[in-house]
């Protein structure tokens, strides 16, 4: 089952807060704070990632990805790196590249991406 845009964005977060907060500090407070949602829309959500088995839920509330949840989440974060990175070698502003590369991660096809990954790497 394909997972939605907004699917892999929460992953991508939960991986990028896991960055800054450590691994199992990551809370829904910590998600909705870092995109400006409220805790409703990302309990929802959270709840569709652990249905999906791509998050869980400690005892005290932290989210801890799954194996596949992770997977999933560092194939986008790693995309939207290398996207940013490109698109910055173009002269774009880095607040400019990071928000184009967050609307064209998902979408781009495997075989573009691989071709602007060789160009960056």
């Amino acid at each position: 089952m394909p997972l939605y845009e907004s699917a892999e964005d929460y992953l991508e977060r939960i991986l990028m807060l896991e960055e800054t907060l450590g691994v199992n500090k990551v809370h829904s407070i910590d998600i909705a704070n870092s995109f400006s949602y409220s805790k409703a829309s990302v309990s929802v959500a959270m709840k569709h990632l652990r249905e999906q088995s791509l998050i869980t839920f400690s005892k005290t509330g932290e989210i801890s990805l799954t194996p596949k949840g992770r997977e999933i989440a560092a194939n986008i974060y790693e995309r939207h790196q290398v996207l940013t990175k490109w698109i910055m070698s173009l002269g774009v502003s880095k607040e400019i590249a990071e928000k184009d590369a967050c609307k064209v991660e998902h979408d781009l096809s495997q075989e573009t991406y691989d071709a602007v990954k060789k160009i960056c790497h």
